[in-house]
């Protein structure tokens, strides 16, 4: 697999995250590191990722979290033709810090899937679901999964795995994510 930019949310992945465990995973990723962990600012997170985006040397798959996601999803409305694809697991809900939720009601110019949970208490399944559809994305609802950190008992997370290669293999000739005949155990996937 190419480069993976991981792009954490509020407070950043610590050690125990499925996050830090898929950077030990894979081979060939890099994070990204916000100015100010504590209080998310959209613009100044989604710099940062444009930042990071242009700082490599090709184009690469994101793997973004929470507030991490709306980053991603902002500096690839910019960054389009840099992104291979992206898995946004878990995506807070823009009202709950004041963002303009307008500015992220576009399509997005590359495959994604956005990772939800019945129970997350930072975004409701069906808002999740909202924005897969305003940005074109396949959706996969995890179940009753918490935020899908640590605190909801996903440290090492396997299943990450399967969903990015899922959505590295939609892109590829034999058509998109949506239309892949294998599909994800134990998880429920819509269109």
């Amino acid at each position: 697999m190419d480069r993976v930019l991981i792009v954490p949310g509020l407070r950043n992945s610590g050690p125990d995250h499925w996050q830090s465990w898929l950077e030990n995973v894979l081979p060939d990723t890099h994070r990204v590191v916000q100015n100010n962990w504590e209080q998310p600012c959209l613009s100044d997170w989604a710099a940062r990722v444009r930042e990071e985006i242009d700082a490599q040397g090709e184009p690469v798959w994101v793997v973004a979290h929470s507030f991490g996601c709306l980053a991603a999803v902002t500096a690839g409305l910019v960054r389009g033709e840099r992104i291979r694809g992206a898995l946004l697991v878990a995506p807070a809900d823009p009202d709950h810090f004041s963002e303009p939720a307008a500015l992220l009601e576009e399509r997005l110019a590359f495959p994604s899937v956005v990772v939800a949970s019945e129970n997350d208490p930072w975004v409701a399944t069906n808002v999740a679901r909202h924005w897969a559809r305003h940005w074109g994305s396949d959706f996969v609802n995890v179940g009753a999964a918490g935020h899908i950190n640590v605190d909801s008992g996903h440290g090492p997370w396997p299943e990450v795995l399967q969903l990015l290669e899922r959505l590295r293999v939609g892109t590829s000739p034999a058509g998109p994510v949506s239309q892949q005949a294998r599909p994800l155990d134990a998880f429920r996937i819509c269109i």
